[in-house]
């Protein structure tokens, strides 16, 4: 039992790693590729929001990670099994997640576990015993996550461009406008952290508010933050050096704050909900290995979730920078504003999802976004090669978990003569 254990922390901690220098640095590209924070800002907001949000609020979505694909009652007569093929699809990911983020591909976190254990389970189980119903929803979201949130990113940035940046005084209709968009993003990412983050934590889980009540909190946020927003708006001074050398300037500057604001807030949520991801099969391990009962009930242990955050923020400070470049530079050039648009679109993608139960990828969200930004400045502003390079490997990441998975499914079980 001793052994299962510290294998599964290591290999948690291995995906928690993988989760940090792909998922994360996915996060905060915008931010750091529009020149809003440096790398080592970036690092620092998610070292505090993620591994606050990955440890207050990410225990309870732990037992949602097998998002029922597989049935783990049918391996109730053999629990050596399910702690066999959970070691074996944390190694899997973790591996992949490795091979991805060297390469600078952003690849889904969620699908890479998902076909892992869609892997383990067709081998250790049978191919019966995998829901093919539910892998066909996950990979239906491979389209409309992307696509939905490029819509929103390229309405959000033309309307930027026709209420702000196409008139002779920029800085004057930004000091009108962006507190709208301050509001919007306020609303927005505070109720994504609500819906995605906060819902996890007990104090919030005791006071069961109603969903009327979420857009209400979130709406106050929304107020808040705008006028805080509006008074740091307002002591900005137009720069006409500055100008004279990048015409907007000075605008970029009033859009860099709301960027911070924007990339703290998609931390936590990010680290509440996508922990679950690394922790999950841990937590599996941990309860069958000490109950000797599959999906039997036993207190999630904090070092789990401590685990859990400590990787991710290790992950984006070794190897974020990969990812943060392809996403924020390589796809298409941000400045603050396009940065903010296509956050702003990632979040009401996750918020509508999230309403309506629709599966989807943060990685795939935010892709989606950075292009849909893109093409409202002409498909020239796309760099298609780095694009054609990410949707390979999108579609790889399923059957690459699976293979992996299964091969390492039968080592384990070989090694342990299970």
């Amino acid at each position: 039992m001793t052994v299962y254990l510290i294998l599964a922390a290591m290999f948690g901690l291995f995906m928690a790693w993988g989760i940090g220098a792909n998922d994360v640095a996915n996060a905060m590209a915008t931010s750091v590729g529009s020149k809003a924070i440096t790398v080592k800002q970036a690092i620092i907001i998610a070292a505090i929001f993620e591994f606050a949000g990955a440890v207050l609020a990410g225990g309870e979505v732990t037992s949602t990670i097998r998002k029922g694909i597989v049935d783990p009652t049918l391996l109730a007569a053999t629990p050596e099994l399910l702690i066999y093929g959970m070691l074996a699809s944390l190694l899997a990911a973790g591996i992949w997640l490795l091979i991805a983020s060297k390469n600078g591909w952003p690849v889904s976190t969620t699908h890479t576990i998902v076909g892992a254990i869609v892997g383990f389970a067709a081998v250790g189980i049978g191919v019966d015993a995998v829901k093919w119903g539910k892998v066909g929803t996950i990979v239906m979201s491979w389209v409309a996550s992307p696509l939905t949130a490029g819509f929103l990113a390229f309405m959000m940035f033309n309307s930027v461009q026709w209420l702000i940046l196409r008139h002779k005084n920029p800085l004057e209709r930004a000091k009108r406008y962006v507190p709208i968009y301050m509001f919007l993003a306020g609303f927005l990412i505070s109720l994504v952290t609500i819906l995605k983050g906060l819902k996890h934590v007990p104090a919030m889980k005791e006071l069961a508010l109603t969903t009327g009540q979420n857009y209400m909190l979130a709406a106050v946020v929304g107020i808040l933050v705008a006028i805080v927003g509006k008074y740091f708006i307002n002591k900005i001074e137009a720069d006409p050096a500055a100008d004279e050398e990048f015409h907007f300037a000075t605008v970029e500057k009033v859009f860099g704050v709301l960027m911070i604001i924007t990339a703290c807030c998609m931390a936590f949520a990010h680290g509440s909900n996508d922990v679950a991801n690394a922790i999950g099969p841990v937590a599996a391990i941990v309860s069958t290995a000490t109950t000797g009962v599959v999906g039997g009930k036993s207190a999630l242990p904090i070092w789990v979730l401590v685990l859990g955050g400590g990787g991710i923020v290790l992950g984006l400070a070794t190897f974020g920078r990969y990812v943060m470049t392809t996403v924020g530079e390589k796809i298409t050039h941000l400045t603050p504003s396009r940065g903010f648009a296509a956050e702003l679109a990632a979040a009401m993608t996750i918020v509508v999802a999230s309403g309506t139960g629709m599966p989807i990828s943060t990685t795939h969200t935010l892709v989606g976004a950075v292009l849909g930004v893109g093409l409202a400045r002409g498909i020239s502003a796309i760099d298609l090669s780095v694009v054609r390079k990410i949707f390979l490997s999108w579609l790889v990441t399923i059957p690459a978990g699976a293979f992996l998975s299964i091969v390492f499914f039968i080592i384990l079980r070989t090694i342990f003569g299970g």
